[in-house]
């Protein structure tokens, strides 16, 4: 496997692909069509050279990836919208006359936050309110640590299958599914077609189900060390180390996805396998749209003529 540097995430009925600051969403339409669309997003880390130092980079990475794949959802979300608009309320009249082209911008930052904060509330202070009940008769603060950890992984595999019984979900993780499978296809030396696509792995390492799980792990460890006496002072802890949490958590990942020994695939394998519940087998047609976004934003026979020198009818030498 040869790292590559493209990654993406799934969209309504699509795929966003990024290489660098350029990104592609496509899109199966309604009627059938793919459309795609190609920008430029130039991270906060590229920006400001202070973010992208190590352990630092991490959680301003995190934030790249929320507003670019907040663009690309909303974007692929306008494809199937109702056809009938209903007439504006007072308050979306008011809200557009006060900051007009401005506010999709900030209606996306504030979904934005209000996500992450009910993310915070669910899979850290929850498992740590659910585990304090079990503190009356465990005592030691390892045990009470991985207690409050598999809790945590327990609530994110509910969540994950609960929404999955919805068919736009559903159809969403297969999306996922072929996004991974292009990015392997392409790094293990092969041409990019549907047949190779179809037969690479839909599991990836740098996946963003691999990071979830790779929080979840670390904070065990970071939990088992901070021991604070008091209950609110638990909960101060838990979201005070997220960005530390997240810094070490990505540190992993980067690494692990730019090499390719057995310790570094052991070590992954609890992401791996978390992926299983969020990838799912595409068919050639969600194949296709995610091949349309790969090309528009990387040259993969340039790649391939660079790393694999006389791949030929899509297989390596």
């Amino acid at each position: 496997m040869k790292y590559s540097g493209i990654g993406g995430q799934a969209v309504i009925e699509g795929i966003m692909m990024q290489n660098g600051t350029n990104y592609a969403i496509a899109v199966r339409k309604p009627d059938g069509e793919i459309e795609v669309k190609k920008d430029t997003y130039v991270s906060l880390t590229k920006k400001h050279k202070l973010l992208a130092l190590p352990f630092i980079r991490g959680v301003f990475s995190f934030a790249d990836s929320m507003i670019v794949g907040m663009r690309a959802l909303t974007w692929s979300c306008s494809f199937f919208e109702d056809d009938e608009e209903e007439e504006a309320g007072p308050l979306e009249k008011w809200l557009d006359r006060v900051f007009g082209e401005k506010l999709e911008g900030i209606l996306m930052s504030i979904v934005m936050v209000l996500s992450f904060a009910l993310a915070i509330g669910i899979f850290m202070l929850l498992p740590m309110l659910i585990a304090n009940f079990c503190r009356s008769f465990i005592k030691s603060e390892t045990v009470m640590a991985v207690l409050e950890g598999v809790i945590r992984i327990g609530i994110f595999v509910a969540y994950i299958k609960l929404v999955s019984r919805m068919d736009e979900i559903r159809r969403t993780f297969m999306y996922h599914g072929s996004e991974h499978k292009c990015i392997n296809c392409i790094e293990h030396g092969l041409a990019l077609n549907v047949d190779n696509v179809r037969a690479s792995s839909k599991e990836h390492k740098r996946c963003g189900t691999s990071f979830i799980m790779f929080v979840m792990i670390v904070s065990i460890l970071f939990f088992m060390v901070l021991r604070p006496e008091t209950l609110w002072l638990r909960a101060v802890s838990r979201i005070l180390l997220i960005p530390v949490i997240a810094g070490v958590s990505y540190e992993f990942l980067r690494f692990a996805g730019r090499h390719d020994s057995f310790l570094v695939n052991l070590l992954s394998r609890p992401g791996m396998w978390m992926q299983g519940l969020t990838t799912t087998e595409p068919d050639d047609s969600m194949i296709e749209v995610a091949i349309a976004a790969v090309e528009t934003v990387f040259d993969w026979r340039a790649y391939l003529d660079e790393n694999f020198p006389g791949w030929k009818d899509g297989q390596p030498t």
